[in-house]
């Protein structure tokens, strides 16, 4: 079973998120958080369950899509690292991936 570690910088990236959509609808930003604490608890057990990032096909980073949200992370030996997490919608983050 795979140890997964959050950076800060995710943590933070889902609060924002959670935050901006509490401002319109609380009940609907528990849920997001809720549901990407529950797939990426899934990790623990899958760690390759991610896609290969389509804009990045030789990297060794993974990501789950997660309604409109990607989170993005690695596999290292037995840890699942959750790196990067934003709206689908937001143009890729290229130089994080270099």
């Amino acid at each position: 079973m795979a140890r997964l570690i959050w950076t800060e910088s995710v943590l933070r990236q889902l609060e924002e998120q959670a935050d901006y959509v509490a401002l319109e609808n609380p009940a609907a930003a528990r849920a997001i958080v809720q549901t990407v604490f529950n797939r990426v608890e899934q990790l623990k057990t899958f760690p390759e369950s991610g896609r290969v990032p389509p804009e990045v096909p030789d990297s060794r980073y993974r990501e789950l899509i997660i309604g409109t949200y990607r989170l993005f992370y690695r596999i290292d030996g037995d840890s699942v690292l959750l790196v990067y997490f934003m709206r689908a919608q937001r143009g890729f983050p290229a130089g994080m991936f270099r």
